[in-house]
């Protein structure tokens, strides 16, 4: 693959990245309520889910699971309950919001990883993204430095959009627009996780 076209693999990566789904939406609302600490914890958790994901890819997991439909749907119906899970959290603070402002403190944090980790890992389609781009951008018989350069070049794209996310929601002036219009921001909140968990639940078994 020529530098060309390993640059425009990477922005194509990181559109895919950064579009509005399940780990941008959990980032993007912890850093609101919560602050910059919990959104960078929920970044952290889903960018080591990403690296889970694409070292599995990287060993052939991708092949395994397209070849035995019962673990993708396993994990299918596990991310499924788990996105309709917290819809319902944030059907619930909609509904009765926390009288008090948000307190930005580090106790949680790992809570806050655990659930960032747990949306991406849920998220068997995830492992096929990766080994797409590993069979689009590498040959048949590519080495496993090749293999393990991509995957780091990959992470690293990531990772910035992930924990940019958390730096971006967490600023003074959208945290303060969050707190003004808490009810709406936790009912969107609600909706979207609600939608996406019904999506993958309802989305066809064949991969």
């Amino acid at each position: 693959m020529s530098g060309h076209e390993l640059i425009l693999l990477l922005i194509a990566w990181a559109v895919a990245a950064g579009s509005p789904g399940p780990a941008t939406l959990a980032i993007s609302s912890a850093a609101m309520a919560e602050g910059r600490l919990a959104g960078f914890a929920i970044a952290a958790g889903v960018f080591a889910g990403s690296a889970f994901w694409g070292i599995a890819a990287g060993a052939g997991m991708s092949a395994v699971m397209m070849a035995h439909a019962w673990a993708f749907e396993a994990i299918r119906l596990a991310g499924a309950a788990y996105l309709l899970w917290l819809a319902f959290k944030a059907l619930r603070r909609a509904v009765h919001p926390p009288s008090a402002a948000p307190v930005h403190t580090a106790p949680g944090l790992r809570r806050l990883w655990l659930r960032g980790a747990l949306i991406h890992v849920t998220n068997p389609k995830a492992v096929l993204a990766w080994g797409a781009v590993y069979a689009i951008a590498l040959p048949p018989a590519a080495a496993p430095l090749a293999v393990w350069k991509l995957f780091a070049l990959l992470l690293a794209v990531s990772g910035a959009i992930f924990f940019g996310y958390g730096l971006l929601f967490s600023t003074p002036r959208i945290a303060r627009g969050y707190l003004r219009l808490r009810r709406g921001f936790e009912g969107a909140f609600a909706l979207l996780f609600g939608a996406a968990g019904l999506m993958i639940l309802t989305t066809s078994h064949k991969v």
